[in-house]
């Protein structure tokens, strides 16, 4: 295929990506950026291999035939006395060897792009906090570290577990596909495993019959409603961490939702008890009288599992957030 052709081609794809983006930020679609980024390594790996199998050794092919017939030329004129005009065949060359713009911008982004989708979709990968549902332990703009593979290690995009690895326990901070909306992601507290009885009556956090250790803590002020709030410590799973509570918002749970396996949780004024059936997890968020959880919304599939939170990177109103956190 000609240069000309490829050029085209390759503007028709970088504007079907630029299309995609456009229509994702102005919310005509529902935006997949793991799709979309494993679709860019796609792309882009096909270019970077054929600029190795086919392009560069094209170009190379040009540039030692452009020599040969220097040469070539050149052995010519000498032969009848002539002089021939002096030309910078390294510079021509030069000229031959460069990449054309249609291939910097495909062949030359794979190495980049493949290291941040192995990155991404293995290792870690960052979210920024949007809510303030994990409040005070996660606070919003707080910009966290995810391990892909704390839980296990799963295919990109489809998130089909592989290979096996911990098994969320109680206390962990987890990310998670918000199940009524799988694209969106979602992070909370790991409250019940599968088979746990959970109980949040009168403001009070049960599980399997048993109290959550909880003591009262100096009241945590909220710069962004500018009002103090009640604060506790809370014990569960070994991990030590801090809840927020409104007294003002009722202990009943309004607007519950119709979710898979609601029968295994029963309502009432004092707020919900539910048995947390096999494959699935109970969530809730740290600030409990502003969250939206499991309380909800229902439960959380092990298939909907992303990955588990452990370190703020970066928070630029205040960065002495910087650090891990339980």
């Amino acid at each position: 295929m000609s240069d000309e052709k490829m050029a085209t081609l390759t503007g028709l794809v970088l504007a079907a990506f630029g299309g995609y983006g456009l229509a994702w930020y102005m919310g005509l679609v529902e935006g997949n950026f793991a799709l979309l980024l494993f679709l860019a390594t796609l792309v882009t790996g096909v270019f970077w291999v054929a600029e190795k199998l086919v392009f560069l050794p094209r170009r190379r092919a040009a540039a030692d035939n452009l020599a040969a017939e220097q040469a070539r030329r050149s052995a010519e004129l000498d032969k009848i006395g002539v002089k021939g005009d002096s030309v910078d065949i390294a510079a021509a060359q030069h000229k031959l060897l460069a990449q054309p713009w249609w291939l910097d911008w495909t062949a030359g982004l794979f190495p980049v792009i493949v290291v941040v989708f192995l990155l991404r979709s293995f290792l870690f990968e960052p979210f920024k906090i949007p809510s303030g549902s994990m409040i005070p332990t996660l606070r919003v703009g707080d910009l966290i570290l995810v391990s892909k593979f704390h839980y296990g290690v799963r295919l990109p995009v489809i998130n089909q577990k592989i290979i096996a690895n911990h098994e969320p326990q109680r206390g962990d901070v987890m990310v998670f596909r918000y199940p009524p909306q799988p694209s969106l992601d979602y992070i909370k507290r790991v409250i019940g495993l599968p088979g746990d009885e959970v109980a949040y009556l009168n403001k009070r956090l049960t599980v399997n019959g048993q109290p959550v250790a909880k003591a009262a803590a100096p009241e945590f002020f909220d710069a962004d409603s500018m009002r103090y709030a009640k604060q506790f410590q809370e014990q569960l799973g070994g991990k030590t961490y801090r809840t927020l509570n409104d007294d003002e918002r009722p202990a009943f749970i309004p607007g519950a939702s119709d979710f898979p396996h609601k029968e295994n949780c029963r309502y009432s004024v004092e707020g919900v008890v539910c048995k947390v059936p096999a494959g699935h997890y109970f969530m809730m968020g740290d600030n409990r009288d502003n969250s939206l959880d499991s309380r909800y919304w229902g439960f959380v599939p092990e298939a909907n599992i992303v990955g588990k939170a452990f370190f703020v990177w970066m928070n630029f109103g205040d960065l002495g957030r910087i650090g891990s956190f339980e």
